[in-house]
C-alpha cells in the first residue's frame, strides 16, 4: 500500500492530533513533507547535528511532536549513513584533469564507505549558483569544489550558509573561509624553471593559464621568481595569456613562434597547453627537445600520450581529492566541535618529473 493510503487523508496540521491507527509508524518522509523539508534535514535534527538553521529545526521539532514521530535504530543506521553523502562539482576541466580526479574521489569513497554524488554546473550566474547550491545541500553532507569553483567566495559563502561543509581543491592560496587541498604552486614553478635554466635556457617563454584561478598567477611568479634569481630579464612579450585549454595553447605558441627572436624553451601552465605547444612546433618542422624544449604542470595522461613524453610537475591530483573526502568525513563527524569549522590547509608533495621533451638549447 502506499503512503498516501496508508495515512488515509491529509497530515494534520501543526498542532492537531494525529487520526493515525495505532501500531501504524510514522516515517521520516511524512515528518518531511509535514514540515515542507528534506528527509535529510529531518535525519538531521534527530541525529542533532549542528549543520541546520535553527528557524529550521523549530519546524521540524514541531513535525515530529505533532505526529509523535519516534525514530527506530534501522532507520537512524540509514540516515547516518546518507549523511555521509559527498557531492563533487565540476564545471568545464580538461577531459584528463576531470579522470584523475574522479579516480581519487571514488577511490576515497569507496575506502571510508561515503556516498559521492556528482553534479555539473556549466556558466552558472550567481543566483543560479546559490540555488544551485541550496537544492544540493538539501541531500549532501559536504562538498568539494575543484577548478575553477575553488576559486568562488560566493559558492563557498552558499553551502556555509546551508551548513555544509566545503573543501577547494587545487586553489593557488590558503583561504580563510573555506578548507583547501593544493600544492605548492609557487615553488613547483620555480623548481621546474630553474631546471630550464639548468639545461641551458635563458630565452623561456611562459604560457600563463586561467587568469580567474590562484594557482595561475602562483605559477607565473614562481617562474619571474626563478628568472630573477638566474639575473635573467623576463620578456614580456614571450609571456602569452593562456586559459587551459588545448586550443588556447596552441594560438599562444603560434604567437610565440612567429616572433623574430624564438625563445629556446616554452613552459606551459598545464600539460593540455604544453601538448599543444609541442604539436604547433612540429607544424613548424622543428625537432623537440633539439630546437624546443617544452615542458608543462600537472601530470595528467596527455604528458605521456605525446610525443616525445613531457617533463612536468606532477601535482598528485587523484590522491588531493582523496584527501579532500578524508578532511570533509573528518568535518562532518566532528560538527559539534567549534574547531571543526577553522578552514584547514592541507598542502600535498609535488614532484618534478623530468622525460624526454627538455634538452640543451641548440648553439647559434
Amino acid at each position: 500500500m502506499s503512503e498516501s493510503g496508508e495515512r488515509g487523508g491529509d497530515v494534520p496540521r501543526l498542532g492537531e492530533k494525529s487520526g493515525r491507527r495505532r501500531g501504524s509508524a510514522v516515517t521520516i518522509h511524512e515528518v518531511a513533507r509535514h514540515a515542507n523539508v528534506s528527509p535529510m534535514t529531518v535525519s538531521r535534527v534527530i541525529n542533532g547535528e549542528s549543520n541546520v538553521r535553527d528557524t529550521t529545526r523549530e519546524i521540524v521539532m514541531q513535525a515530529v511532536r505533532a505526529l509523535n514521530y519516534r525514530p527506530n535504530p534501522a532507520a537512524r543506521l540509514l540516515a547516518g549513513a546518507r549523511d555521509t553523502r559527498i557531492a563533487l562539482i565540476y564545471s568545464n576541466p580538461s577531459a584528463s584533469y576531470l579522470s584523475e580526479m574522479l579516480v581519487g574521489a571514488l577511490d576515497g569513497s569507496h575506502r571510508t564507505a561515503a556516498q559521492l554524488v556528482l553534479d555539473r554546473w556549466d556558466n552558472l550566474k550567481p543566483a543560479a549558483e546559490k540555488a544551485a547550491a541550496q537544492k544540493l545541500s538539501e541531500g549532501i553532507a559536504g562538498v568539494i569544489l575543484p577548478p575553477p569553483l575553488c576559486e568562488s567566495r560566493a559558492i563557498a559563502a552558499a553551502f556555509a550558509a546551508e551548513g555544509v561543509p566545503a573543501v577547494a581543491l587545487a586553489t593557488g592560496q590558503a583561504r580563510e573561509d573555506v578548507s583547501c587541498v593544493r600544492i605548492d604552486d609557487f615553488n613547483a614553478a620555480r623548481e621546474m624553471t630553474q631546471h630550464l635554466i639548468a639545461a641551458g635556457h635563458t630565452r623561456i617563454a611562459f604560457i600563463k593559464g586561467q587568469p580567474t584561478q590562484t594557482a595561475s598567477q602562483q605559477r607565473l611568479e614562481g617562474f619571474e621568481a626563478a628568472m630573477a634569481e638566474a639575473d635573467l630579464e623576463v620578456d614580456p612579450a614571450l609571456v602569452i595569456q593562456g586559459f587551459f585549454t588545448y586550443k588556447s595553447g596552441l594560438e599562444a605558441t603560434e604567437k610565440l613562434l612567429a616572433r623574430k627572436r624564438v625563445p629556446t624553451a616554452i613552459f606551459a601552465s598545464n600539460d593540455d597547453m604544453a601538448a599543444a605547444a609541442i604539436s604547433v612546433a612540429h607544424r613548424r618542422q622543428l625537432d623537440v627537445p633539439g630546437d624546443l624544449s617544452v615542458v608543462g604542470f600537472d601530470d595528467t595522461p596527455i604528458a605521456t600520450t605525446v610525443w616525445p613524453e613531457l617533463t612536468t610537475v606532477r601535482q598528485p591530483i587523484a590522491a588531493m581529492a582523496e584527501a579532500a573526502i578524508n578532511l570533509l568525513l573528518h568535518k562532518i563527524r566532528r560538527a559539534k566541535d567549534r574547531h571543526s569549522h577553522q578552514a584547514v590547509d592541507h598542502l600535498v608533495p609535488y614532484e618534478l618529473v623530468k622525460r624526454d621533451s627538455v634538452a640543451p638549447p641548440r648553439k647559434s
